[in-house]
């Protein structure tokens, strides 16, 4: 597939390196933290100008009613931040849906806020590899071929939501509904620090014992107690016994709360365990086996756990449609001179969401960096241009009639 019929476009985003980085700081210096509803307002106004000024028209759209259990058991609702939807050309017949997500893991009281470039030419702050530095390059791909005399060929929708870090529950159905409307997904998470893509995804699910006993006190009525922790305990073991039972299907018992003083017998105890799995009927497998010892486990004499939560992120096989669109990825790298190859990874995102709606994606579109989710965090400024030209690329080829479309999932 020779680009030469797209030099003249492919050529716009040169020169634009400083022009990105400058953005992705400026974006980075902007806390918003998934639980950050004031810092997350204010990116998404700062992404509204730039994709409205580039040739989309803007949407905000409520998260959906999400709920948690809290450090005392209790089931509370939480609030998201609003997801930007940008589209351009929604009359057109083919559709791409491109995805990313304003919130990064530091919270507003993070000592980690201030992005600078190092003396090693690497972009270090919050969110500048995961996603802020994606946005932009999502965003320099999509003004380049609206630009382009192809623009009238694809319509091309966005979706930036606000809780991507924390499981994307508040705009899963948003993210299930406009896949639905697609033909493919391109999502702006990073690159691996050598530059090779996430392939297939494992699948991912939280769950949140709360487990409930009597409290005495521990020398004057300690046998009227019924103690939470140890009933936790007892749950906590039987769970672990399903870790080995089926390869790549892992439980981490992550999280414990509960007790007030070593004077009282604890009356409640909270739990948080996440799983992963590789393969679907894994995944499925471990959310049932879960239950099943949930309901079966002998906690003591007077002691009761509630269960909260469930898969929230499917597993993306790569497969059929996906793994068409990787080889067009490929070869379209190819042309740029750009060394494309996947790996599988336990980590889950988006796109994990959008092959479970049908739709083919590619979900490391964005700079290639590394150490997210860590004050070490970091982005290569010098791959910001290449990774736009590589969307573009694709975009063209695919509006031009020079690559086929990849098939749905659901087909």
């Amino acid at each position: 597939m020779p680009t030469s019929d797209f030099d003249s476009i492919l050529g716009s985003l040169d020169g634009l390196t400083e022009q990105m980085t400058d953005r992705t700081m400026r974006w980075s210096a902007i806390n918003s933290g998934t639980a950050n509803l004031e810092g997350l307002a204010q990116m998404a106004d700062e992404v509204t100008a730039a994709f409205t000024e580039a040739g989309f028209e803007a949407e905000r759209v409520p998260p959906a009613p999400v709920t948690e259990v809290n450090d005392k058991g209790d089931v509370v609702e939480i609030v998201r931040g609003e997801a930007c939807v940008f589209r351009a050309n929604p009359t057109a017949n083919r559709r791409i849906l491109m995805t990313g997500h304003l919130d990064t893991v530091f919270p507003k009281n993070s000592h980690f806020q201030t992005p600078v470039i190092r003396d090693d030419g690497t972009l270090h702050g919050p969110g500048v590899a995961d996603m802020k530095g994606g946005i932009c390059v999502m965003l320099e791909a999509a003004r380049a071929f609206l630009n382009s005399p192809y623009a009238d060929n694809i319509g091309i929708d966005v979706i930036l939501n606000a809780d991507e870090e924390t499981g994307s529950h508040a705009s899963a159905a948003l993210l299930a509904r406009m896949a639905k409307e697609a033909d493919i997904g391109m999502v702006y998470e990073p690159a691996l620090p050598d530059g090779t893509l996430a392939g297939a995804r494992a699948g991912s699910g939280h769950y949140t014992f709360t487990v409930r006993g009597l409290a005495a006190h521990a020398g004057r009525e300690f046998d009227k107690g019924k103690n939470a922790i140890l009933g936790a305990a007892r749950l906590m073991l039987a769970i672990d016994e399903l870790n080995g039972v089926r390869d790549g299907a892992t439980i981490n018992i992550g999280v414990i709360d509960g007790g007030v003083a070593t004077n009282v017998v604890p009356d409640t105890c909270v739990v948080r365990i996440n799983v992963r799995a590789r393969k679907t009927e894994d995944l499925n497998w471990v959310d049932a086996e879960i239950r099943r010892v949930h309901e079966e486990t002998d906690l003591g004499d007077g002691i009761t756990a509630e269960l909260h939560g469930g898969v929230h992120r499917p597993v993306k096989e790569m497969k059929g449609g996906t793994a068409e669109l990787f080889q067009l990825v490929k070869k379209a790298g190819g042309d740029l001179g750009i060394g494309i190859d996947w790996a599988p990874t336990g980590g889950c995102c988006d796109g994990n969401n959008l092959a479970d709606a049908g739709l083919p994606n590619v979900d490391t579109l964005g700079v290639v960096g590394g150490k997210i989710h860590s004050d070490q965090e970091y982005a290569h400024p010098e791959s910001f241009v290449p990774r736009a030209k590589l969307s573009l690329l694709i975009m063209l080829l695919l509006a031009s009639g020079k690559a086929p479309w990849p098939k749905r999932l659901d087909v």
